[in-house]
């Protein structure tokens, strides 16, 4: 009888260990299986899709009449309605730049007059006081640029010829008209012929240009 006892208890004991063990129990437990939807029934919407923002328009204002206005008054009229963006060139096509811009006068504008965005860049095409506008503005063609062979610089500046060829190029300008003259400020001569002459390749060999004032006709 006492052994049959001791048995039963050893029994109730594994059995109460085997209830409080989870592996034990999770090995036996089965995961119900997810719901099905009902039949016929709608898949579930996608997200809305964002739409982004729509970028602003640029602030417009209106760009006021340049031409004629001397280059610091022209650009201090531009700032006054709202334009920052300023910028200017020769409208001669020599290179030059609107050190002083007292000293020059406005012969072009892009954009032209009118209703215009205020982040336009403004380029306006000057001469000196002195000088008369040109008929067309040079400064915006393109200038000559040597490469394999050298350009025609007759009549161009002797500042755009120096910028057109390579810096290693051997370079001398000779006042053409017979005086001796220094020629210290190129950009105010102009080339009346040159060595070598237009089309002929460029090895290397030196340059050679004869010049005149803007203002005189080539001999």
């Amino acid at each position: 009888m006492r052994r049959t006892t001791i048995v039963v208890i050893a029994a109730a004991a594994v059995l109460g260990l085997a209830a409080c063990d989870p592996a034990a129990t999770s090995s036996t437990a089965k995961t119900a299986p997810a719901a099905a939807p009902p039949a016929g029934s709608a898949p579930p919407a996608a997200p809305a899709a964002t739409t982004p923002p729509a970028a602003a328009a640029p602030k417009q204002a209106e760009l006021p009449d340049l031409v004629g206005k001397g280059l610091q008054s022209a650009q201090d009229a531009s700032q006054a309605a709202g334009f920052y963006a300023l910028t200017s060139h020769d409208a001669l096509g020599r290179a030059r730049n609107q050190i002083d811009d007292r000293n020059w006068k406005v012969c072009t504008q892009a954009p032209a007059p009118g209703r215009q965005a205020t982040d336009s860049t403004v380029d306006l095409g000057a001469v000196k006081l002195d000088e008369t506008c040109p008929a067309a503005d040079q400064g915006t063609a393109p200038q000559p640029k040597a490469g394999a062979t050298m350009p025609d610089f007759k009549g161009k500046a002797a500042s755009v010829a120096r910028g057109a060829l390579d810096k290693s190029t051997s370079l001398t300008v000779q006042d053409a008209s017979g005086q001796s003259r220094m020629v210290l400020v190129e950009s105010n001569w102009q080339v009346c012929s040159q060595d070598p002459v237009a089309g002929t390749e460029l090895t290397g060999q030196p340059v050679a240009l004869k010049v005149v004032k803007f203002t005189e006709k080539c001999p």
